[in-house]
């Protein structure tokens, strides 16, 4: 294809708006929110979801996190479905990875102050 048709062409593609962002930084963080939520359920291993009681205070099962993980992940994948003709910009990526990055770090922060992980002290013989 020459230059004159592919840019024809990507004149022709509806600009992204700012709906189509809200999708893909949507898509994102709720993607890096899985994260956590599926690697406690691999390792075995309790972690906070929105079933526990509170919610998100204390901990739930393995089993139930491996549930929550595959209905973010469903949810991620519904939003990049939604986006379908978009998936080719670099714009969409970009704007998914910079929510997800920073969905990752507000979840540190929040979970960092549950102050759930703390190493108990070893005493010494």
């Amino acid at each position: 294809m020459d230059a004159a048709r592919y840019h024809r062409r990507r004149l022709k593609e509806p600009a992204a708006s700012l709906q189509n962002h809200a999708a893909a930084a949507s898509a994102g963080a709720v993607a890096a929110n899985a994260v956590p939520h599926l690697a406690h359920a691999a390792m075995r291993q309790p972690f906070p979801t929105p079933f526990s009681d509170p919610p998100g205070r204390t901990d739930s099962s393995p089993r139930l996190n491996a549930v929550w993980a595959g209905m973010i992940l469903a949810t991620a994948a519904w939003l990049v479905a939604t986006q379908r003709r978009r998936l080719g910009r670099p714009s969409f990526w970009l704007v998914a990875g910079v929510s997800g990055v920073a969905a990752a770090f507000g979840l540190e922060v929040y979970f960092r102050s549950l102050d759930r992980h703390v190493i108990p002290q070893r005493s010494s013989p």
